[in-house]
């Protein structure tokens, strides 16, 4: 081949007639932006069930044992923390009435009784830090010895643990059992016309045999053991041997002697603690620990109570011996 000759060269192919449309993919549409509405909610939602949990967790550690002294509450009375007078206060003193006769019967519509309701309250004062004081607001005739006892270890067991103390406001009455219970106390005001005092111990029953001879009834009695119809009312008085009225006026005197304790015991304790501001039991009063009622005015001479006033001075002087200046009034309910 001549070096000179030119190579042959292909021309380029025809253009197409119609030309194949250029496919171009369709633009992905973009999901619409959602509002943050539903993320407030869930946070919402997330944080009433967190409160909830926590509720929960708060009612069940309530009512389990704790140690060291800390105070464990069982199952008892469900009590609602209730405002008598709002004094605009970071401390609370917690309101405890001994309303009505003394006893260890249930109320037929909770099944709680009046024990299981005062120690509850005590349990509720003690746990909450903000209560400094207990005003224990007594008006009752007495009622049952060992109702009344069980209250009465309450108190002092409330004042022990806590270290709170409890000051007593009579009203109406606070007799016999009345008193008992309120000799607990760290400090008792009476009012003047305050009916106090009824130091005793009394058993009454009814002997109604004279009335079935009148009828013509005539009991038949079948028992193990001579006394085992003791206190029955339908046995001839005659009947009743010595040694049975022995044993039981026995019982009656350890009781009247237990009261008795009672009242030394607890008057000479606040009077240690109270120094000079309060009132010490004066040297004759045994001789009026005979089952009289007194006067306000009659106990405080005689050192069965500190103050003469009303529920408010009561108030004031829970403030002066917790050493605080205010105080929102509560009670349990």
């Amino acid at each position: 081949m001549d070096s000179n000759q030119v190579p042959p060269v292909f021309p380029p192919p025809p253009p197409p007639l119609n030309p194949p449309p250029v496919i171009v993919p369709p633009a992905q549409s973009r999901p619409p932006r959602r509002g943050r509405g539903w993320m407030v909610l869930a946070l919402v939602l997330l944080v009433l069930l967190g409160l909830s949990v926590l509720g929960n967790l708060g009612q069940f550690a309530g009512d389990i044992v704790s140690v060291k002294g800390v105070h464990t509450r069982t199952a008892g009375p469900k009590l609602e923390e209730a405002v008598l007078e709002d004094n605009d206060a970071g401390n609370k003193i917690a309101v405890v009435d001994i309303d009505g006769i003394i006893t260890s019967r249930g109320d037929d519509q909770n099944g709680y009784n009046m024990v299981d309701v005062v120690k509850a309250q005590l349990d509720r004062a003690r746990d909450d830090s903000k209560v400094k004081a207990v005003v224990l607001r007594v008006d009752s005739p007495g009622g049952e010895v060992l109702a009344s006892d069980e209250i009465y270890r309450a108190l002092v067991d409330f004042q022990k643990d806590s270290g709170k103390p409890v000051i007593t406001s009579m009203g109406n009455l606070a007799a016999s059992g009345g008193y008992y219970v309120s000799l607990a106390s760290r400090w008792i005001v009476a009012n003047d016309l305050t009916i106090t005092g009824s130091i005793g111990v009394i058993l009454h029953t009814w002997n109604y045999r004279a009335l079935m001879d009148k009828v013509g009834l005539q009991p038949e009695v079948y028992k193990s053991g001579r006394f085992k119809d003791m206190l029955s009312g339908e046995r001839n008085p005659a009947e009743i041997p010595p040694e049975e009225r022995e044993m039981v006026q026995a019982l009656i005197d350890e009781t009247y002697a237990r009261f008795q304790g009672v009242v030394e015991d607890g008057r000479d304790s606040a009077h240690q603690r109270n120094k000079s501001e309060g009132k010490a039991l004066a040297d004759n009063w045994k001789d009026y620990a005979d089952g009289r009622v007194l006067s306000g005015t009659q106990a405080y001479d005689l050192g069965f109570v500190d103050e003469r006033g009303t529920f408010q001075d009561g108030v004031s002087r829970a403030k002066k011996i917790a050493r605080i200046h205010g105080a929102n009034l509560i009670q349990y309910q």
